[in-house]
């Protein structure tokens, strides 16, 4: 539920990376040249321990990894103290728009994120196709895929008209689309069933596209129906799409968010394991805090914005009205940063009246507000992450008004497994790498292994933390040495070399 889609100094002194031969380093080597890593901690993506070793990078591929030595002219960094990882692979990214105005993904980069997947939510480009000429011809740092999303393909067949169930032509014309959307490129299916074009849709609809994008070995990437009071139900028409269609499933940002369902994480993860046991090739991903960002209307299940029953219910729901800010809202920018319950007070409103007039407002200016809600906890996003088939992701992306998008990844890194001691290391790193890797169908990424893609980060486990807050959701990480894409060296000593190596993946 609940999701939408200035650098600081480091403190203290990190370990310096030498340049152990005679020989400038670039971000652009030249095509014979190879570089090599010596002395890293070898962290290969699989939940390996890890294990003190070498690594050469030739073009684009891992040339060699073992005890090896350098060769006459070679490029050479010592790494000793660092921890040498696969990059991150965020499988479910909101940076549409970011990668335009950013090619250089600052806040992506900076936490270490090589592959970033788009068009999660249900909300996807379209055509598939020229969304990925375009990004082929203006490459960015990172890597990039995409989603076809299934509210996209709802809105190019059945246009404004969708507050309705799909008629049997219309279901086939959707899936005739996703069929298309896949052959075009598109890694997987996405929905988001809590919004409003997804949210009228029923399962056989679902079923329908799913099934086209299985046929194209895509899998399904669900936002469900709900994640709130109803999030059990919802979980067992996501099984039921799975089941149908023999669809490998990535349940979009876990979580269970009201009150209503707090601390039940135990009982939604038995029904998980019951359908794996069955052969449901269910994987999901989840972000490192107890905070969600998405749009206003999201927050009435029964779409009864003014009704001042349901309203007040919902605003209960999340445990009231200082649990809910708002992020942005364009008819009113001084809204921003204040919760419900301090916008109330100071507007001599109740909650419920206040939230009724932000909806007012937003429809006036045809917009919707974007809020940050306060409604999970921890001892769920803990039972969560401690399974081994849920992945790290961070639902933020370049420009994101969440501090996800800028310290997913350092943040488990740094708080859950320094901190914390809720994962391993070697384990937080296969839910970053080698697990999206998998769900992806890429066998040659998100490994430490000779041929596999140089996507590399260098970081220090001893520093590696997040430094995005709420106020400031921008701030970048520190500890992350350097990052490689493709082989090409894209961010060194805390700021961006200006190469744009990335590729747009498919399956």
């Amino acid at each position: 539920m609940f999701t939408r889609p200035h650098t600081i100094l480091l403190l203290g002194v990190l370990l310096s990376l030498a340049i152990a031969a005679p020989v400038a380093f670039h971000a652009h080597p030249p095509a014979d040249a190879t570089i090599l890593i010596i002395n890293a901690q070898l962290a290969d993506g699989t939940g390996a321990p890890l294990r003190e070793g070498a690594l050469r990078i030739r073009n684009n591929r891992i040339a060699s990894i073992g005890r090896l030595s350098p060769v006459p002219g070679e490029q050479v960094l010592d790494a000793h103290g660092l921890v040498l990882a696969p990059g991150f692979i965020d499988i479910h990214n909101h940076s549409i728009e970011g990668l335009d105005t950013d090619p250089l993904a600052e806040t992506q980069i900076a936490q270490g994120i090589t592959t970033a997947v788009q068009g999660p939510d249900g909300d996807s480009p379209w055509p598939i196709r020229n969304w990925i000429e375009q990004r082929r011809k203006h490459p960015a740092a990172l890597n990039v895929a995409v989603f076809a999303g299934h509210a996209t393909i709802r809105e190019q067949v059945m246009g404004k008209d969708f507050k309705r169930v799909a008629t049997p032509q219309e279901m086939e014309k959707m899936s005739e689309l996703t069929w298309l959307a896949m052959n075009e490129g598109a890694i997987g299916l996405s929905s988001g069933l809590e919004y409003e074009v997804g949210s009228y849709s029923n399962t056989a609809e679902l079923v329908a596209m799913a099934r086209s994008a299985a046929e194209h070995g895509g899998f399904y990437s669900t936002h469900i129906r709900d994640e709130a009071d109803k999030a059990f139900d919802a979980l067992v028409e996501e099984i039921e799409i799975a089941e149908q269609t023999h669809i490998p499933v990535d349940h979009s940002h876990i979580k269970l968010g009201t009150v209503a369902v707090q601390g039940k994480a135990s009982e939604y993860i038995r029904i998980i394991e019951e359908a794996r046991n069955r052969g449901v090739d269910f994987l999901a991903d989840c972000y490192p805090y107890d905070a969600w960002h998405s749009n206003l209307k999201v927050t009435v299940p029964d779409k009864q914005y003014e009704n001042l029953k349901s309203v007040a219910k919902a605003i209960a729901d999340l445990g009231g009205p200082d649990h809910l800010t708002i992020a942005e809202f364009k008819p009113n920018t001084s809204y921003v940063g204040h919760s419900l319950a301090d916008l109330a007070k100071s507007n001599k409103l109740s909650p419920v009246e206040m939230f009724i007039r932000i909806i007012h407002e937003g429809d006036a200016a045809n917009t919707e507000a974007e809020v940050i809600g306060h409604s999970m906890i921890e001892s769920d996003i803990k039972a969560f992450y401690q399974q081994p088939w849920v992945m790290v992701a961070s639902d933020g992306g370049i420009g994101s008004a969440h501090p996800r998008g800028a310290g997913t990844f350092p943040r488990v890194l740094g708080r859950f497994v320094r901190e914390k001691h809720w994962l391993t290391l070697p384990e937080a790193i296969r839910k970053m790498t080698s697990l999206p890797a998998q769900r992806l169908g890429w066998p040659d990424r998100g490994v430490l292994r000779e041929g596999a893609y140089a996507d590399l980060i260098l970081f220090d486990p001893a520093t590696i933390i997040d430094h995005s807050t709420f106020a400031q959701p921008q701030e970048l990480p520190t500890g992350i040495e350097k990052v490689f894409v493709n082989g090409v060296l894209v961010r060194s000593a805390n700021k961006s070399t200006g190469a744009t190596p990335g590729q747009v993946l498919t399956r």
